[in-house]
């Protein structure tokens, strides 16, 4: 495996009252067994295509011309999306090589005053754009997508637009595909059995990635090592994802644990938390269940938020997420730093170390003040550990939701704030303003 994880803090012999007991710990395992088993069902009827993805490599090899078109052809990649559509790339992305691809500008949001402001800084000739949605009809990514070929249009020409632009949707009639069609731009296929926030090691997440210069084949090695290990599990205490479900639901349950924090103690790593985010909100909060996900990154987060997490409310679990930092990075010259005693213990070491330290100091310092904390640490901040990771977290959400008697794959109440914002859009008319009667 790419990464361990221990929750030896989570557990009431070692932080105390706050923690499971062995009795709790115990009847979630149970409870999540029957997680593991349909894991096993669906990988073994196919009814779940997230759990092919691993294995393959001909989809890969698909990319491969299209990788190709835009790692030489182009300076810098535009990608259109929100939510899945977006945030596994970027997790995916963050670990690019400095200049080994066309630099990649994820734009999210519709926001008017930084979408216009992204193309400022770049030459629409030498600018790539991918539009993602799967639904093909996101209102956010329609809008994105029409504002981003109507300046395309009025710059290049409609002639000169379609080698600039790749769509991934799935193969139906929606809209995106239809306005693909009008200006004879290439399309890719969104498998319509992968959720956007389970897309990231598809073509969705990985395709950006590649032109990046990201090794994408490692990504899905990574996973691959977690799925083949949950599918061989006899028993639940045996498979990391199961373990981790069980653990969050149980605190949850028996000891009022609403929040989880994913901190993760290294800036690439950044992304991927802001992905478990929706990954973990989106598919258990649902029916009055689940808890809260919060995003943070050490030690950024340690002048932030530390305060709170060791004395506000005791209602938090926290998943500290490490690689190993020890000598790495900039070193400090202890001549420089002699005759300056309070400083004396950072003489002669590197980032990498005080990063290191903070990670284990954080993790004690919680741990001794009752609060439950998982750790997991990453063989190497790398392509086959992220992929793990990712894997990891896919898994351990689908085995909470069954835990939970949620389903993971949708998100009914997010339409009723999509109802009202169309709603809102008609009231208002083309010009902003609300229409008389």
């Amino acid at each position: 495996m790419s990464y361990k994880q221990s929750i030896d803090n989570c557990l009431a012999a070692a932080i105390g009252e706050r923690g499971l007991e062995n009795a709790e710990l115990a009847a979630a395992l149970d409870e999540a067994r029957g997680g593991l088993a349909q894991l096993r069902a669906w990988h073994g009827d196919g009814a779940l295509p997230l759990l092919a993805l691993p294995g393959r490599r001909d989809d890969l090899a698909a990319l491969k011309p299209v990788i190709g078109r835009y790692r030489d052809g182009f300076d810098d990649l535009l990608v259109l999306g929100t939510g899945g559509s977006s945030l596994g790339g970027r997790a995916l992305c963050a670990l690019a090589p400095a200049g080994a691809g066309p630099r990649i500008h994820f734009l999210e949001n519709t926001d008017p005053w930084s979408f216009p402001a992204a193309f400022e800084r770049v030459n629409l000739e030498r600018t790539g754009v991918i539009a993602i949605s799967k639904s093909g009809g996101t209102s956010e990514t329609m809008m994105q997508f029409a504002a981003t070929l109507a300046r395309y249009r009025a710059a290049l020409g409609e002639a000169g637009m379609g080698h600039h632009f790749t769509v991934i949707t799935e193969p139906a009639n929606n809209p995106m595909r239809r306005l693909a069609g009008r200006f004879g731009l290439f399309c890719l296929d969104h498998d319509p059995g992968i959720g956007g926030r389970f897309s990231a090691l598809s073509l969705v997440g990985l395709l950006p990635a590649a032109i990046a210069g990201v090794d994408i084949g490692a990504l899905r090695d990574g996973a691959a090592q977690v799925l083949e290990a949950v599918l061989a599990a006899d028993d639940p205490k045996d498979s990391d994802p199961a373990l981790g479900a069980a653990v969050s639901v149980a605190l949850a349950r028996h000891h009022g644990i609403g929040a989880t924090v994913f901190l993760a103690y290294a800036d690439a790593l950044r992304d991927t938390a802001l992905w478990f985010r929706q990954l973990w909100a989106e598919s258990l909060g649902k029916d009055g269940r689940g808890t809260i996900p919060v995003d943070a990154v050490g030690t950024v987060d340690q002048h932030s938020q530390l305060q709170l997490w060791l004395d506000g409310p005791a209602d938090k679990m926290f998943t500290i997420v490490s690689a190993p930092s020890l000598g790495e990075g900039d070193r400090t010259d202890p001549e420089m730093l002699s005759g300056i005693p309070e400083l004396g213990w950072l003489a002669g070491r590197t980032l990498g170390d005080l990063l290191d330290a903070h990670a284990r100091g954080t993790a004690d310092a919680l741990a001794a003040a009752g609060r439950p904390v998982r750790l997991m640490r990453l063989d190497a901040l790398d392509e086959q550990s992220l992929g793990a990771l990712m894997m990891h977290f896919m898994l351990e959400t689908i085995i909470a939701a069954h835990m939970m008697a949620v389903d993971p794959f949708d998100q009914p109440a997010v339409e009723q704030g999509k109802i009202r914002a169309r709603r809102y859009m008609e009231e208002t008319g083309e010009t902003g303003s609300p229409q008389a009667g």
